[in-house]
C-alpha cells in the first residue's frame, strides 16, 4: 500500500506529462559495465524507483532470475510489462520504497538518491532503509550525482559529494568506494560518482 499519496501523484504527474529526463532510454554503461562481470544469476536483485527499467531489462536478457522492480508509481511498471509480457509480474512492485520488506544481495542506484528532497533526515532515512534491506553480504551499488547541492528544494536531481554521501553512509556501510565515473553518458561526463557499498554485518 502507498501511503505516500502526494509522493506517488507527483512521479506519476511526471510521466503522464512526459518529464522524465533522467530517462536515457537505454541501461547506463557503468551499471551494464558491473553487470556483466556478476557470474551468480541466481542473486536476488532489487531496482527501487526503477521507472522504466532498464536495467531490469539487461539482466533478465543476461539470464538472472531474481529481478524486482520498484516504483511508487503504477504508470511505469504497467507500461513494462506491456513492453515485457515474460518478465514476472509479481516481480514489478508497486510500494513505497521506505515501506518495502524484502532481503537481497544486490540493489542497484540510478538517479533514486537524488530524487528526495536533501535534507539529513531523508538522506539517513535512504542509508539506514537500504541497509535493512540487503543481506549481511549484500551490496548497494550504483550512480550518485557528483554536483554541487543549490538549495533549491524543487529542483531534482538534488546533488551532493563524495564526502557528504561517505558521511551519510559510514554508520550503516563496513565498505564503501565513491570514484568518479570514468563511462557516464556525455551530459553527465564528470557529474557521476559510481559507488559499491558493502553491508555491514
Amino acid at each position: 500500500m502507498i501511503k505516500n499519496k502526494e509522493s506517488q501523484e507527483y512521479w506519476s504527474n511526471r510521466y503522464k506529462e512526459e518529464r522524465t529526463g533522467w530517462d536515457i532510454g537505454y541501461p547506463s554503461e557503468p551499471l551494464k559495465k558491473y553487470i556483466d562481470q556478476l557470474i551468480n544469476k541466481n542473486i536476488s536483485i532489487l531496482i527501487p524507483g526503477a521507472g522504466n527499467a532498464y536495467e531490469a531489462v539487461y539482466l533478465f536478457e543476461q539470464g538472472f532470475k531474481h529481478i524486482f522492480i520498484m516504483d511508487i508509481s503504477k504508470i511505469p511498471l504497467d507500461n513494462f510489462h506491456k513492453k515485457y509480457p515474460n518478465f514476472p509480474k509479481e516481480n514489478l512492485l508497486h510500494e513505497d520504497f521506505f515501506e518495502h520488506k524484502g532481503s537481497y544481495d544486490l540493489i542497484l542506484e540510478q538517479t533514486f538518491f537524488c530524487s528526495f528532497p536533501p535534507n539529513e533526515d531523508n538522506r539517513n532515512e535512504y542509508a539506514k532503509k537500504m541497509k535493512s534491506l540487503l543481506k549481511s553480504n549484500g551490496k548497494l551499488v550504483g550512480l550518485w550525482f557528483d554536483v554541487p547541492l543549490t538549495g533549491d528544494m524543487e529542483k531534482r536531481p538534488f546533488g551532493g559529494n563524495k564526502k557528504l554521501y561517505t558521511t551519510i553512509f559510514t554508520p550503516y556501510f563496513n565498505s564503501i568506494s565513491f570514484e568518479k565515473s570514468y563511462n557516464s553518458i556525455a551530459d553527465r561526463k564528470g557529474k557521476e560518482l559510481f559507488g559499491i557499498l558493502s553491508n555491514k554485518i
